[in-house]
């Protein structure tokens, strides 16, 4: 789930929602009987996500909710095989026993049957489309789901006080938006963005910079140019990432995203199999055993699905660990951890993982499960951009609409590093204006002299 454009690191997963298949069920009564499928029809609340899912008749229902309001969402139609698929290609599971999974985003989403939508999803009773309505609603979604006011020292009450009365209804949209767009600003958060048609409002943290196709583009030529002596890397996944074999038995692997690996198929299955492709090509049982250091280059990362950094991760251990634990405001912390891949050589040797502010999203998220991987891993660059979470898509009544972040990634201890950004073990300057001109490349040549002293 996550990102590209404005929000570089936000758009592969800006719709967290879409479906899946339905799962077996528990057994009827008495040992002999025959195991039947459990049906999924029905209401669910999705707990700690905004969200109400109406599913029969083979379609499922998105329904955007706070106390105050109703929005349909996402559909999606059941396929041959059982699965509810969106009309973006994202596959959600609905497991009747009570839980969501998503395709690309680890661990599952707490369900709760309810005997019915809310009220305010009363088809007789349309929500209105006025701007105080836009404004009230808008308001209210940050306040039941984002979980960083405390921690960016902002008093979102406050903010309502400060704005409500600016909102009437004679407000224009361009007036709207404006006053949406100063709500958030102070936030400097990557993962909020406020849309009307092709007109959006984000802000990243300050003295960092969206990682765009030029500053990637940029960045990647120099890197061939001057690390690699100008010689071309193995390139897989439409170009987002990348291999060579540097002297001394190190190798370098190069991602630009966690997304757009297939350029005709969306889906998170066609992602995993270019993955799979790129992994089984580069860390081959010979290159595994014969590496002495590894880097991997995360500094410009526009971030996209957690689960296929989960999977790379899964190609440099031997042992299990938690990579993190993900939690809402009202959910516990649930435990996502790193599992040896099977059948496949793995590498398990020393890694330095190059960071900056333009890592992303899914970037942070592949850092941080590699925080507590067995064997040494060194971090060299700046801090991270400091967005983990996936993004709710909310729609307002009048037409706009926002994206903001819901869940908090911990460590084992609990810290997040949302905001601030996973900080490097080793400080470099990334891709600076000195960097480029002077022909310099401060973080690479730290991870290749670390890891020739391991």
């Amino acid at each position: 789930m996550r990102h590209r454009s404005p929000k570089a690191a936000t758009a592969a997963v800006a719709l967290a929602l879409a479906a899946g298949a339905i799962a077996p069920a528990a057994a009827t009564q008495g040992s002999q009987a025959a195991r039947q499928p459990a049906s999924a029809d029905g209401v669910w609340r999705v707990e700690g996500y905004g969200t109400v899912l109406s599913i029969g008749h083979g379609r499922l229902q998105e329904y955007q909710t706070t106390e105050i309001s109703c929005l349909k969402g996402v559909s999606a139609k059941r396929t041959a095989s059982g699965a509810y698929r969106a009309g973006d290609g994202t596959v959600l599971t609905v497991l009747p026993e009570g839980s969501l999974r998503v395709a690309g985003s680890p661990g599952d989403r707490r369900l709760r049957r309810i005997a019915e939508l809310p009220d305010t999803c009363d088809r007789d009773r349309p929500m209105p489309k006025d701007p105080v309505t836009a404004f009230d609603v808008f308001w209210q979604s940050f306040e039941e789901n984002y979980p960083f006011f405390a921690a960016k020292g902002i008093d979102w009450h406050s903010v309502r006080e400060t704005y409500r009365p600016k909102v009437n209804a004679d407000t224009t949209r361009d007036e709207l938006f404006a006053v949406f767009s100063e709500m958030v600003a102070p936030l400097h958060d990557a993962h909020v963005t406020v849309f009307d048609g092709e007109r959006r409002f984000y802000r990243v943290r300050p003295g960092t910079t969206v990682p765009g196709e030029e500053l990637d583009s940029k960045a990647k030529n120099h890197v061939v140019r001057r690390d690699l002596k100008g010689r071309k890397p193995q390139e897989f996944a439409n170009g987002r990432i990348s291999y060579a074999d540097l002297p001394g038995r190190q190798g370098y692997l190069r991602i630009s995203g966690f997304a757009a690996y297939d350029r005709n198929d969306r889906s998170y299955a066609a992602q995993l199999a270019e993955l799979r492709t790129a992994l089984d090509t580069v860390l081959t049982r010979e290159r595994t055993a014969s590496l002495k250091g590894l880097i991997i280059d995360l500094r410009i990362n526009g971030g996209g699905s957690d689960a296929l950094g989960l999977h790379i991760a899964q190609r440099l251990t031997d042992t299990p660990y938690l990579a993190y634990r993900k939690r809402t405001r009202y959910t516990r912390p649930q435990p996502i951890p790193v599992r040896p891949a099977k059948d496949s050589p793995r590498y398990t040797g020393p890694v330095a993982v190059l960071t900056g502010g333009s890592t992303f999203s899914a970037g942070e998220t592949f850092t941080q499960a590699l925080m507590d991987r067995p064997g040494r891993t060194v971090r060299v660059g700046e801090h991270t951009q400091g967005v983990f979470s996936d993004v709710l898509d909310r729609r307002l009544p009048n037409g706009m609409a926002v994206w903001l972040p819901n869940e908090e990634f911990l460590t084992r201890s609990g810290r997040t590093f949302d905001g601030g950004g996973i900080p490097p073990h080793l400080r470099t300057p990334v891709f600076t204006k000195e960097e480029f001109e002077k022909n310099r490349d401060s973080a690479f040549d730290k991870a290749v002299a670390v890891l020739r002293d391991q």
